[in-house]
């Protein structure tokens, strides 16, 4: 009997205000699935960095997989005709059409599980199950391993962009998510010193408007 071959979808950095957005697959078959338990392949956020690149590093060394880096700019473009939710939607089916599978494991990003996989399935093109649940990566141990992949990938384009913007300023850059003051000042910063946002911000994001508003308001009191 042939074994059925199930794909595990995730991303990292859906929030951030800096820094792209990475959604990675990765592809088994039912007995290979075994490989990632006997890993203790978990939720990708349950482990230190270390770890976590450990097992990326054996996860794209035994699996198929394949990720999508979603630079800022497009996110801002997409944003112009798409809610985020669609934008993973969209993301998450093309990473699925590259790794055709039988079951597709979802971490849905819409509080509405079902709308989620419902997308999903219209703009795959083909048919397959679809399991669509809000914490999959911590149940389910194919999308723990997306998640490890695609935290990794996102870790390694946010280092690279320190590299490139800290030196400019001379202040730590910080997580790149907005509820981080350490960001939300080097945005300010940055716009202080150049009149514009730092390469690699998302300009559609809220925080950004926020923080020239507040700027302005400064400049008038």
């Amino acid at each position: 009997m042939e074994k059925k071959t199930i794909c595990g979808i995730d991303e990292a950095g859906r929030g951030p205000v800096i820094g792209p957005m990475v959604v990675a697959g990765v592809w088994a078959n039912e007995d290979e699935e075994k490989l990632l338990k006997e890993m203790n392949v978990r939720d990708s956020k349950k482990h230190t960095i270390k770890r976590r690149e450990e097992l990326s590093k054996m996860i794209r060394e035994t699996f198929f997989y394949n990720f999508i880096v979603v630079q800022p700019e497009d996110i801002d473009a997409l944003r112009e005709t798409m809610s985020l939710n669609e934008l993973e939607v969209h993301i998450f089916a093309k990473i699925g059409r590259s790794m055709k599978a039988d079951v597709y494991y979802l971490d849905s990003a819409d509080v509405d599980e079902e709308r989620f996989g419902h997308s999903f399935s219209e703009k795959l093109g083909f048919a397959a199950e679809v399991v669509s649940e809000h914490e999959a990566d911590a149940n389910y141990p194919i999308v723990s391993a997306a998640s490890i992949v695609a935290k990794v990938e996102r870790d390694k384009k946010l280092e690279e962009i320190r590299k490139e913007i800290e030196p400019e300023l001379g202040i730590p850059l910080g997580s790149g998510y907005p509820s981080d003051e350490r960001t939300r000042l080097f945005i300010k910063k940055w716009i202080e010193k150049f009149g514009d946002v730092p390469p690699h911000t998302r300009r559609s994001w809220k925080t950004v408007r926020k923080i020239k508003e507040d700027m302005m308001q400064q400049r008038f009191f």
